[in-house]
């Protein structure tokens, strides 16, 4: 089997899949069950200062889509609400038994520089490997001044990273929130400020539902409810989306990433990884299904490197990342149309609704001796997509490439966009 040996910021681990800062991480009961279920690392939840804080029930929320349990997750729990001293006593005997898996631990204080210089300082005394700056966090915390409050200003993401790398021996993780419009200015900041990698996404700010009974927010909490941090699968596209920004972005050229968010399977981990990320961390899918599903994990990527001839994470890290471009630069004369193969087809002729109602009438509702049939209209065919997605027949429907003879041209040297005249002019 390929090697999943996983090594970001020196931080290293039997395989990329760490626990994310959360419930599943909160104690050393939780993180010796992940680790006898082959997880290569955690991320201890976030630890502040005494005293300890003082958290509310009921504090989640999830959202169920066309049967599919937590397609969205969403808390409104805070940091750890137990005592300091009892989690670090914890952290130094987990990581003395299992010296080979990753400890990093999460840090939550104020923005003073001698509060982080001293729980810095305890930290380092359990020999974890490494710290997260928590600058995530969207609800309770950033109001106090923490957690988003911190991580949606780039000045002092990078204050308090200097900060943390005076102090601190340990490499510096910087957890991003996603509750910025770009990505880019925090990420900058934290390598400005000496960080050895950033992780991300943290949760995003939401609101799950309302209980249109009580006309409050869930979870409910004696008739009221409060934004809180919205993760699981449906996330992931927004989280790859903010991976591939940093990856890409020559300023942050090297910095190493932990990606977060609807991470589930094998294959989201490598879509991840072949996106940039170094490590990929999972809390949903976990509370969701147990520690073991870190087994399939395993196996799933390890079978897949071998298929692909990978022999270690490296061969494949980022290899996405020089084909994630900006609309501008897509060839306009790729051209592709769709084809129904009529043999997989159970004429339920959703691809026709929804190409006759709301694409462009591109798919042809036909008899042929009693029976229905869907062709597609390959002259009326903008190649879209969307039949295929509202198919329920597995490649049923496939887009296929037309040779139209025409060459690469993208938006900037088309003659059509209004900045080309100008220039011309």
């Amino acid at each position: 089997m390929a090697d999943l040996r996983c090594d970001i910021a020196g931080v290293k681990s039997p395989n990329p899949y760490w626990l994310a800062s959360a419930p599943p991480t909160d104690k050393e009961y939780n993180v010796v069950r992940a680790f006898k279920a082959g997880w290569g690392g955690v991320v201890w939840k976030t630890l502040g200062e005494d005293p300890p804080i003082v958290n509310v029930s009921s504090r989640y929320g999830a959202m169920t889509y066309n049967g599919t349990r937590m397609a969205g997750f969403n808390n409104i729990e805070l940091i750890t609400d137990r005592p300091l001293e009892v989690n670090l006593r914890e952290i130094k005997q987990v990581k003395r038994d299992w010296p080979d898996r990753a400890m990093v631990v999460s840090l939550m204080v104020p923005c003073e520089e001698e509060n982080w210089r001293s729980i810095l300082k305890a930290v380092e005394d359990t020999e974890a490997d490494a710290v997260e700056l928590n600058f995530g966090c969207p609800h309770g915390m950033s109001e106090r001044g923490m957690g988003a409050a911190v991580g949606q200003v780039p000045e002092y993401i990078e204050m308090v990273t200097r900060w943390c790398k005076k102090h601190s021996r340990m490499p510096v993780f910087v957890k991003l929130t996603p509750n910025v419009t770009n990505v880019l200015g925090p990420a900058r900041a934290a390598k400005a400020g000496g960080a050895d990698a950033v992780s991300l996404i943290n949760t995003i700010n939401s609101i799950m539902s309302v209980d249109l009974d009580v006309m409050a927010p869930t979870p409910t909490v004696a008739g009221k409810g409060s934004h809180g941090g919205y993760c699981g699968p449906a996330v992931k596209p927004i989280a790859m989306h903010m991976v591939a920004e940093i990856a890409r972005d020559p300023e942050c050229a090297g910095l190493p990433i932990s990606g977060i968010g609807g991470i589930s399977d094998w294959r989201d981990a490598a879509e991840f990884m072949s996106l940039g990320a170094g490590s990929v961390q999972v809390c949903t899918a976990a509370m969701h299904k147990g520690f073991k599903i870190v087994e399939d994990m395993v196996d799933g990527l390890g079978y897949w490197m071998d298929g692909k001839g990978h022999k270690t994470l490296e061969d494949f890290r980022g290899a996405a990342v020089p084909n994630v471009t900006d609309w501008q630069y897509l060839d306009m004369n790729f051209e592709t149309v769709a084809k129904i193969d009529q043999d997989l087809c159970i004429k339920c002729g959703l691809c026709h609704i929804a190409c006759e109602d709301t694409s462009h009438q591109a798919i042809a509702a036909q008899r042929y001796g009693g029976d229905r049939r869907y062709e597609v209209i390959d002259a009326e065919c903008v190649g879209c997509n969307l039949c295929m997605h509202v198919c329920p027949v597995e490649d049923c429907i496939t887009m296929v490439e037309v040779d139209n003879g025409k060459d690469y041209m993208n938006w900037t040297q088309d003659p059509r966009n209004p900045m080309n005249k100008n220039a011309a002019e």
